[in-house]
């Protein structure tokens, strides 16, 4: 997609995932690095805010948007479909495709073994 400064960044959705980010990856530095070391952590840890929101407004503009969890859970009809079906009705009117030895709907099969009982 072409860049687009009218597309609209969704900043709070930005923010609050870079927080969520923030607060664990905080808490793992303080229980890994509780040698004295770190303040570098969590400045790294600060440090990334400004370069997840530049980078999520950069693909924002190029229209880029990732589905939610909530999208992701609810099932949607396939939009993508084959070549095969581009009009409506092509389902309706296609014929099933005859049986082959590849797909044992052939006469190639082994002959069923019959139960014996003693």
């Amino acid at each position: 997609m072409a860049w687009d400064k009218t597309r609209p960044v969704p900043w709070q959705r930005l923010m609050r995932e870079w927080l969520i980010y923030a607060v664990i990856m905080t808490a793992v530095f303080l229980l890994i690095f509780n040698d004295g070391n770190t303040i570098g952590a969590v400045a790294g840890v600060l440090v990334s805010g400004p370069l997840y929101l530049g980078f999520g407004w950069l693909l924002a503009k190029f229209g880029y948007q990732r589905k939610t969890l909530k999208e992701m859970r609810t099932p949607q009809a396939s939009s993508a479909s084959s070549d095969d079906d581009r009009d409506g009705d092509a389902n309706a009117t296609r014929r099933s495709v005859a049986p082959t030895s590849r797909t044992a709907g052939g006469g190639n099969r082994p002959p069923a073994k019959k139960n014996r009982r003693r």
